[in-house]
């Protein structure tokens, strides 16, 4: 049959070669079977290809080895690709060779972004490159709420490649990498051991490790020595270690119980378990890295076929060549299937053992991942994140238009080291680790809150003040210990009389210098600051106010005893007076004769207020009754007149203590100076928000200087105001608080504050422990410490010219009581309540009404009658001059009375 068979259908061999280090287990002893297990199962399954690979294997073991092998290759073997090689350091000079060869370099293992197809156009990679799982792993640092990690790697080109792309995708999601520890591969266990020391010795608790899997056979055994495989600890895994736990010792492994490692998610498939049931009793163990070999072999055979017939297989001279005494390097030719070949494979799509196999930019695009937890000498798997999803626990349970999810609440249960299934908090303070470094400016006045002094005998610092002792709760308050040291801060010149804001610039770089971890004192939590550091929550409550001498005012109004009672107060306060006279006049009608003229009631009526406070009881009412009204209107004229009087009083020493300054505009206006706390924010503020001139402030630093520059006056070389935040102000009046006083609008700030490096991990436990501190006795403790008892309660308040006015629903209680009262008393009386004021309303009628009406016109009459009856009774009294002489006035008695 072959000596029939035409040119066209002719068999031709493509050598290729295949660069895999033999003697690896994890990558390329299992590597090497799978290429050769791919050439029979392609070439099976596609018997009239026209054109098949013949592959070439070649050891090596190092970067000299790899070249030689490619140069041997090239210049022997005459392949036109190269599969290989198993690390990125030796594949930096196989690209070379290959370029020069124009040979395609395809590797299957080379992970590392510091060579890239982009770069090297001759070089393909089959493997998803170590960016890959960049962002699978920040999404699981972020759903544990760990806001830092540390970066072990190792000091190799394939170690280093990853570590600045890796960074910026951590920082980018708020994930500071505090400190990078690249190890040489070449370090002995005793040097690796003290390094292990120092992160052990740091609070961050999470750390990332990006080695191989020979290096980190080496590395895990020395970190479960060094204690750092216990409860607390976190240790993540990039791709390229977990793809080869596998092929690692299971003693090294149980040393690795708890760590999570994240590789390549290749879906299952029939082709899939076929060929791992073929491989099941095989050796070396099969990996992500023999799956990609494989498909490698079925892609560049189906370039291989695509290409079509080819005339020339062999290989063209390349520049000098013939030259004599070149190295084989230099005497390499062109190979003229290789361009091809490497065009055909960039476009080849298809379903492998791996996953879908799509070449994009010359790399193999990324998928989904694994995501398992080291349990014993084995692994389990707890869930997976692909680029759609985001974490999952099964791919298989894919819910349609799900969001993106960073939840590790859909992970199954983590053992983390130390046998704990608690996820670690990310952070610690390690018991015999370095300090918490708390820097501190050193300021000129207002020592209160914050003083440093220096021991003349020991040369020590001395740290106190009200800020100090307020720290040093927070601390004893939080739920662990924090063993810290004060530093003084001193700028480049030595001076440590900075200010603020340049200490908290500092503290905002301090994550790249290393400086400082907090820093403590007097800080007013603003806007601007916040915008660099992280604030805790406050412990003082704080605004800025303007402080002004006090004006004597001696002038007052004649009308000043009026101001106490409000208008309506006194009209009511009058008409309870009157309704109380008229109620007793009721009452004590029948009791004494009382004056019969309306102008003489009238002035009974008014002059009652007076005459009932000053007179014996019992000079005006007789009867119990009048007593009972009587009583309940003294004790509402007594509480009255008290009210009444520390009114008044309190008005007529408003008026002394008058603020000579009640407005910013007015200091504005009229350009007086003003003055500020020298480094306070406040500058900043009575510039840009009251828009003063900056010409018109100075700054003053202590309170001797605050009472010197107003005393003086803004014409005489001083200020008329001064502008600082409430818990200066209070400390200087306890000491001037009869010459100066607080006036104007208070500009509210959030208060003093503690400052951490943004995303800092102490900021909510020291927020929690400064309200316990806060709400306890311990807060008034330190407070009466520093400023006094008397302080903690002085009046931030304005001063206010019209003083306080008393109102009628002050006192409603009493009028209603009152008014009840009166109502009783009328009730309670023998005739009924409307008979007396009836009778006394027909009296005056008959006395007063009528008799008007009729003088005039019965004058005459009534003469005529009166002498009649004068001259009646004369008559009378002589005809009955017998008769009993008591009769006559016991009648007119009656009469009269009636």
């Amino acid at each position: 049959m072959n000596g029939n068979r035409t040119s066209s259908t002719k068999v031709n061999m493509i050598h290729v070669g295949a660069v895999v280090d033999e003697v690896s287990p994890s990558i390329g002893g299992a590597a090497q079977k799978c290429i050769k297990m791919a050439l029979v199962d392609f070439y099976a399954f596609h018997p009239n290809y026209r054109n098949k690979l013949v592959v070439h294997f070649r050891d090596s073991q190092d970067v000299v080895a790899a070249t030689s092998a490619v140069v041997d290759l090239v210049k022997n073997e005459k392949v036109h690709a190269i599969i290989g090689p198993e690390s990125s350091g030796e594949a930096t000079f196989m690209i070379k060779l290959g370029e020069k060869a124009r040979v395609p370099i395809i590797s299957f293992s080379a992970t590392s972004l510091s060579i890239s197809p982009s770069q090297s156009p001759f070089f393909v990679r089959t493997a998803q490159n170590d960016s890959s799982p960049v962002k699978a792993i920040t999404t699981i640092v972020q759903g544990f709420g760990w806001h830092e990690l540390v970066l072990i790697y190792e000091d190799t080109e394939y170690g280093k490649g990853l570590i600045p792309f890796l960074t910026d995708a951590l920082q980018e999601s708020n994930i500071r990498v505090p400190f990078k520890y690249a190890i040489p591969t070449s370090m002995d266990p005793y040097e690796i051991s003290k390094h292990l020391h120092k992160m052990k010795n740091r609070q961050t608790r999470v750390f990332l490790v990006h080695v191989t899997s020979p290096f980190g056979s080496a590395l895990f055994p020395l970190v479960e020595k060094a204690g750092m495989m216990t409860e607390g600890y976190a240790w993540l895994l990039t791709n390229t270690l977990s793809n080869c736990l596998d092929a690692m010792d299971p003693l090294v492994i149980k040393s690795m119980e708890g760590v999570l490692g994240i590789r390549p998610h290749f879906p299952a498939s029939e082709a899939l378990e076929n060929f791992k049931r073929r491989w099941k009793w095989s050796a070396p163990e099969l990996n992500i890295y023999g799956l990609w070999a494989y498909d490698t072999i079925w892609a560049l055979a189906m370039a291989a076929e695509r290409i079509g017939e080819v005339d020339n297989l062999g290989f063209l001279k390349g520049r000098g060549s013939d030259v004599e005494g070149k190295t084989d390097i230099a005497n390499l030719g062109v190979s003229e299937v290789g361009p091809l070949l490497l065009k055909e494979m960039l476009n080849i799509k298809f379903k492998g053992l791996s996953g879908d196999f799509h070449l994009v930019n010359g790399h193999l695009q990324p998928s989904a991942f694994e995501i398992f937890n080291v349990i014993g000498r084995g692994e389990r798997l707890i869930g997976c994140w692909s680029p759609e999803e985001g974490i999952c626990q099964n791919r298989a349970n894919k819910k349609p238009n799900e969001k993106y999810s960073t939840s590790v609440s859909k992970l199954k249960k983590i053992i983390w080291p130390g046998d704990s299934i608690t996820a670690p908090k990310g952070w610690a303070v390690p018991a015999d680790g370095e300090k918490f470094r708390i820097g501190v400016r050193k300021k000129h006045g207002f020592n209160e809150f914050l003083d440093v002094t220096r021991n003349p005998q020991t040369g020590e610092l001395n740290y106190t003040g009200f800020c100090i002792d307020v720290f040093r709760a927070v601390a004893d308050a939080l739920p662990f210990p924090l063993p810290y040291e004060f530093e003084l801060f001193k700028d480049d010149a030595g001076d440590s009389s900075v200010i603020y804001d340049d200490l908290l610039h500092q503290l905002a770089e301090s994550k790249k210098k290393n400086k400082f971890d907090a820093v403590v004192g007097d800080i007013t939590i603003v806007a601007s600051r916040a915008n660099l550091v992280d604030f805790s929550l406050p412990y003082t409550d704080s605004g800025v106010t303007m402080l002004v001498p006090i004006k004597h005012n001696m002038h007052r109004s004649m009308w000043v005893f009026l101001k106490p009672l409000s208008v309506d107060l006194w009209l009511t306060t009058i008409a309870a007076s009157i309704a109380t006279r008229i109620v007793l006049l009721i009452l004590e009608h029948n009791a004494r004769r009382e004056s019969s003229q309306p102008l003489e009631l009238l002035c009974l009526v008014l002059w009652f207020p007076f005459s009932s406070l000053v007179l014996p009881e019992r000079q005006i009412v007789t009867n119990t009754r009048s007593r009972f009204v009587l009583v309940v209107w003294l004790f509402l004229a007594f509480v009255l007149m008290q009210s009444y009087t520390a009114s008044l009083s309190s008005i007529l020493m408003s008026d002394q203590l008058q603020p000579k300054y009640f407005s910013v505009n007015e200091l504005i206006s009229k350009g007086y100076y003003v003055g500020y706390q020298e480094g306070s924010f406040t500058k900043s503020m009575l510039i840009e928000q009251l828009k003063f001139n900056e010409s018109k402030l100075k700054s003053y630093a202590n309170v001797e200087e605050y009472r010197q520059a107003l005393s003086k006056g803004s014409q005489n070389g001083g200020v008329a105001a001064i502008f600082d935040e409430i818990p200066y102000l209070k400390v200087f009046l306890t000491k001037y608080g009869s010459d100066f006083i607080m006036a104007g609008p208070i500009y509210r700030t959030d208060g003093f504050g503690f400052a951490f490096p943004q995303n800092s991990r102490l900021v909510p436990y020291v927020s929690r422990a400064i309200l316990n501190v806060t709400e306890g006795e311990k807060m008034v403790t330190i407070e009466t410490k520093y400023f006094g008892a008397g302080n903690q309660n002085q009046d931030s308040s304005n001063s206010s010219s019209d003083g306080p006015c008393l109102e009628v629903s002050s006192f409603g209680g009493l009028f209603i009581i009152t008014g009840i009262a009166l109502l009783l008393a009328l009730i309670g009386s023998k005739s009924f309540v409307w008979q007396k004021p009836a009778s006394m309303a027909k009296t005056y009628y008959r006395k007063y009404v009528s008799f008007q009406r009729h003088s005039h016109s019965d004058v005459k009459d009534k003469e005529m009658d009166d002498m009649s009856k004068s001259s009646e009774a004369v008559s009378a009294d002589a005809d009955h001059g017998c008769h009993d002489s008591s009769a006559g006035p016991a009648k007119h008695v009656t009469e009269t009375t009636s």
